[in-house]
């Protein structure tokens, strides 16, 4: 239409000048033939200049449409367009699909003009770091990928993505700020003569990707066809884990926390458990995560919390811990959940305290943060859970105001014969208590142990040494007598639950 329609309408006007001409008796014929070749001659120089300047506009247009706004990469289109000139000569392929980590949590804490400028500083990384071997391609949002063909391309560009991540290890300068963004990195290819069109390069890449995601980011992964069955498992894990919340195969058990001094039973964490028909046995370790990626895990996490207070109810003066995910706290609907389940159940707020994860606080703290607020309003207690896993420092825990720390196995465990971890420990309970914060030691499971953490001035005890996790039905005995019981009735009580 760019060209065409300028041409019609010059058509158009030229043969009714030429018309008016013919027919106009008044003109004499030589200088009527003058005019006529005269505006031949100006209606072909038109239409040659119409012509090239609508192609070379319409040539534009095909290289913008071809071209990402934001970055001035080659877009999405452009890459298929690359990868299938590659497939047409035979060559071989290899793809890369990038993925920045924490981008996200950039847009919320410095607002998306700096995620802006942001991805235009990663997209003059990759150009540098691709040079003139590699293609990189900007496909949207926080995606990135690469692209090259010829022999040893897998290699090559493997490596090409290697320096990418260690470019990314050292923070980017915007403007006055130097901001931390990794980057999870899926990889495939083709031989050029397999078939494998462009499509399901960048679907192999991107399985890829997630697979390095889930092994804890700021890595390569190849392309396997394991993934692909990996993957139909966990949705197939999915699936019959909405069929279980449905059929009420989930069952709450509780562990009791023992105090450190008197060994009286002061609080319980609820733990889910799978009953499935089949007997097979899936630990939260392994549908847990699947549920997180799925959303399933606000329904499930509902559950608990909901089936966790109602047990309490009768549990007077016992505290109840409840473990939150991740995906719940950033969920804005879930403090308000919170307190309707408080309302539905009348489980007193004070008794209730949940568990979060360093983890859960760094994805996206503004959102936790703002939650914490809520629900802290309700009266709940927010407590820290697998501390010394992570790089909390006294302000991250000023921060985000804990009433209570619980201290991780394995910081227990390793204190035990490793001064380091000992003195790490020690110092982890002084920190806490300074800032007037409970500790609890979990995963106890030894009498040195015990001793140690006592010693060490921990305020409660969790873990196998005393109970299990148990169902709510045998929770009652070790609550009929609130007295303090000696260590080596505790023992005969576990002893005889199990």
């Amino acid at each position: 239409m760019l060209v065409v329609a300028p041409l019609a309408v010059l058509t158009a006007v030229f043969f009714a000048i030429v018309a008016l001409i013919l027919l106009n008796d008044q003109i004499e014929a030589v200088p009527a033939t003058w005019l006529i070749v005269g505006g031949i001659s100006a209606y072909a120089a038109a239409v040659a200049l119409i012509c090239r300047m609508g192609l070379n506009h319409v040539a534009g247009l095909e290289t913008l449409g071809m071209t990402d706004s934001l970055s001035d990469l080659p877009n999405r289109r452009a890459l298929h367009a690359e990868i299938q000139s590659y497939s047409a000569k035979k060559e071989e392929i290899a793809v890369a699909l990038v993925d920045l980590d924490g981008f996200k949590m950039v847009n919320d804490l410095y607002g998306h003009a700096v995620g802006d400028k942001l991805i235009r500083q990663c997209a003059v990384i990759l150009e540098e770091v691709c040079g003139e071997e590699t293609k990189p391609f900007r496909l949207g949002g926080d995606e990135f990928a690469l692209c090259m063909s010829g022999p040893l391309c897998g290699t090559i560009l493997e490596g090409v993505c290697r320096n990418l991540l260690e470019r990314l290890v050292h923070p980017i300068p915007i403007d006055d700020r130097r901001i931390a963004v990794g980057a999870s990195v899926g990889l495939s290819r083709s031989s050029g003569t397999d078939g494998l069109v462009s499509s399901e390069l960048l679907r192999r890449a991107d399985v890829s990707m997630y697979v390095s995601k889930r092994g804890g980011k700021m890595r390569c992964t190849w392309y396997k066809p394991d993934f692909d069955r990996n993957l139909e498992a966990l949705r197939d894990l999915d699936s019959e884990m909405r069929t279980a919340l449905l059929n009420e195969e989930f069952k709450v058990h509780y562990q009791p926390l023992v105090d450190a001094q008197s060994g009286k039973v002061v609080a319980v964490e609820s733990l889910i458990r799978w009953n499935r028909p089949d007997g097979k046995p899936i630990g939260p370790n392994v549908f847990i995560p699947v549920a997180e990626e799925s959303g399933l895990i606000n329904a499930i996490g509902l559950f608990v919390l909901r089936q966790s207070c109602t047990d309490a109810m009768d549990w007077n003066g016992i505290k109840l811990s409840v473990n939150i995910s991740a995906a719940q706290l950033r969920n804005p609907e879930f403090p308000i959940q919170l307190g309707q389940i408080l309302e539905e159940t009348g489980f007193e707020p004070e008794r209730l305290e949940l568990e979060i994860t360093e983890t859960c606080l760094v994805l996206d703290p503004v959102v936790a943060e703002r939650s914490l607020d809520v629900i802290r309003g309700f009266g709940v207690n927010v407590v820290l859970d697998d501390f010394g896993t992570g790089y909390a420092s006294i302000g991250f825990l000023r921060q985000f105001r804990f009433q209570k720390l619980k201290l991780d196995r394995s910081l227990v465990v390793d204190s035990a014969d490793d001064e380091s971890s000992r003195a790490m420990m020690l110092s982890s309970i002084s920190m806490a208590q300074a800032l007037k914060m409970g500790v609890t030691a979990e995963g106890v499971e030894t009498e040195a142990q015990a001793d140690l953490v006592r010693a060490a001035g921990c305020d409660q005890i969790q873990g196998w040494l005393y109970f299990k996790a148990m169902p709510k039905e045998e929770i009652a005995q070790h609550l009929s007598a609130l007295e303090p019981l000696p260590i080596n009735e505790i023992h005969d009580l576990q002893r005889n639950a199990s």
